[in-house]
């Protein structure tokens, strides 16, 4: 009796182990992946996955984040790993990636060149302040970055997101978000054949090369960057994927609106960033008063028939940058300190739209408010920026002065809220020259005009100074300060990533904006409630796997006996 149980026993083990041998080679032949997880957080998108099968050459990513880490970038370290293990399981030999310590070094010296290295590369450093067992605390510098490079090209990616509106874990988890989506467009910027061309619009008193130098350079690694002048000339924008007015403050002829207005119809996109009010910062520092007036950019009937108005009013917000005052005393020295300035609005990003996900506060100057206009039903209208719940509304003109400082603002009197300062537009616009003469237009030569345009996408931001990066002008040269960079608090504003989101969207045909809307959900700790209930978690932890075990052992031996004993 005993030797048919054996045996038995051995039969069946030997089933078992052809069954597992067997199935592991007709799965070596059949590849799927199974994802348990309620939000897809190990599901690749079918652009990701369509771009790492058809890479034609070698992409390889180095990611700066290794080493002795605090808590929340171990956890940004697991899960950029998980990512791209993801990526080479598609991309197979042609992606692949490593880990390196840059702090691996135990010589100063050649810790701080290589920090220099990375940093001159583009990866931006993070300051992490830690506390030791005897009270004490020091600081560790953490390159939270990587590098793709992609046969002789390279592109530095800043993978930690730092909104100062929200907690270091929301920001951790912000950050884990947006690998897929910030990987695989440093990707396709690098593979692309050939990149699509983006055009300034210049003759009209637009900023220049230097006030557009940071967001140009940044938008250059996905993009030919031009400086177009219009001349009158209708077809001159039909090789640009995206144009760009930025801040026009001189009167545009009629002739240079049919060429952007016929590009329009012709399925182009443009970013329309106006000034609807003329103030001088200059006058407003070197005498402490300026006058606010409108802006002669005669825009608005072209606008107002695509479907908005920017309003020429100028914006007061509570929740606003600051600027630095003498607050010395007569006769002392000079003594800047920075105060708040509510005409320095910092504008919300709603959370809703790929464009506007989970960015920073935007930084802004004497900004102005849109309205939506129009009845045509195939335009659709979406609020990408607003004011606070704490705003108003000045009317033009007035008399801007420093001295208003002084003057602590009534909370009540700031009753707006959520006024509209950016909007996007989508659909089939009508051109505001319908019903005109053109026959004198494009300097005299015949072409096709279109009065009904066909889908495309439009985006009108009420102020210039979103997209204006500050310039500092010596006797050596002139040189251009990070866009969105705030000098007095030393705070990077979402300035750069909102128009860099913008161009994307507005020329993305693949769907590659689609993962900035992607979604992890953050699943937090109770800090109050695990501080409370410490000790009896631990002792639940150490106990109750003994204890099992003890159990599980002797209801073993228990079934083990009596099966045996009969």
């Amino acid at each position: 009796m005993a030797k048919s149980v054996k045996r038995k026993d051995i039969q069946d083990f030997a089933i078992a182990v052809v069954a597992i041998l067997l199935l592991g080679y007709i799965s070596s032949f059949v590849f799927f992946r199974i994802d348990l997880t309620s939000e897809n957080r190990y599901t690749l998108s079918s652009i990701t996955k369509q771009t790492l099968s058809e890479l034609p050459d070698l992409v390889h990513v180095t990611v700066y984040l290794d080493g002795d880490l605090p808590i929340g970038f171990k956890r940004m370290r697991r899960s950029l790993n998980e990512n791209l293990e993801e990526f080479h399981v598609y991309g197979k030999r042609k992606f692949q990636y490593q880990f390196v310590n840059p702090s691996a070094s135990p010589n100063q010296k050649n810790r701080d060149d290589f920090y220099r290295d990375l940093y001159n590369k583009g990866l931006e450093p993070t300051n992490v302040q830690e506390r030791d067992p005897k009270g004490g605390s020091t600081q560790r510098i953490i390159f939270p970055g990587a590098i793709v490079s992609y046969r002789d090209k390279v592109v530095a990616i800043n993978l930690l997101k730092n909104n100062q509106t929200l907690t270091s874990d929301e920001n951790i988890n912000l950050s884990i978000q947006a690998f897929e989506y910030e990987i695989i467009k440093a990707i396709k910027s690098l593979t692309q054949e050939e990149k699509p061309k983006l055009a300034f619009i210049h003759g009209h008193g637009e900023l220049d090369e230097l006030e557009t130098g940071d967001i140009a350079r940044e938008l250059s690694s996905q993009f030919e960057v031009h400086r177009a002048i219009l001349g009158g000339e209708v077809g001159g924008l039909e090789s640009y994927s995206v144009v760009i007015v930025a801040g026009p403050t001189e009167s545009i002829p009629e002739a240079d609106k049919l060429v952007i207005d016929q590009y329009i119809m012709n399925g182009g996109r443009v970013i329309w960033f106006i000034d609807a009010v003329n103030v001088s910062i200059d006058s407003l520092s070197r005498g402490s008063t300026t006058l606010a007036f409108p802006n002669t950019h005669n825009l608005d009937d072209m606008l107002f028939r695509y479907g908005v108005r920017v309003n020429p009013t100028l914006i007061q917000d509570l929740q606003c940058a600051v600027i630095p005052i003498n607050t010395g005393l007569a006769g002392q020295d000079t003594r800047f300190s920075p105060v708040p300035w509510v005409y320095y609005p910092l504008f919300s990003a709603p959370s809703t739209h790929p464009i506007t996900r989970n960015l920073n506060l935007i930084y802004s100057r004497f900004a102005s408010t849109i309205d939506t206009v129009g009845g045509n039903s195939t335009v659709t209208k979406k609020v990408l920026l607003q004011t606070s719940d704490n705003s108003r509304l000045l009317n033009v003109p007035l008399f801007i002065s420093l001295k208003q400082i002084e003057q602590s603002p009534l909370e009540r009197e700031f009753n707006r809220k959520r006024m509209p300062i950016a909007v996007l537009l989508e659909g089939k616009f009508e051109s505001p020259f319908k019903n005109r003469v053109t026959k004198s237009f494009n300097n005299g030569n015949p072409f096709q005009f279109k009065e009904q345009g066909i889908f495309t996408q439009m985006i009108v931001v009420a102020d210039a100074d979103i997209i204006r990066n500050d310039v500092n002008r010596r006797s050596d040269g002139a040189y251009i300060s990070p866009l969105g960079f705030d000098k007095f608090t030393n705070q990077t504003f979402g300035n750069k990533e909102f128009i860099v989101n913008m161009v994307n969207y507005l020329s993305d045909d693949t769907g590659l904006m689609s993962l900035r809307s992607r979604e992890l959900k953050l699943r937090l700790l109770d800090r109050k409630k695990l501080i409370a209930e410490r000790f009896k978690w631990q002792v639940i932890n150490m106990t109750v796997p003994s204890v099992l075990m003890v159990v599980f052992a002797l209801i073993w031996i228990f079934v083990r006996k009596r099966r045996y004993s009969r």
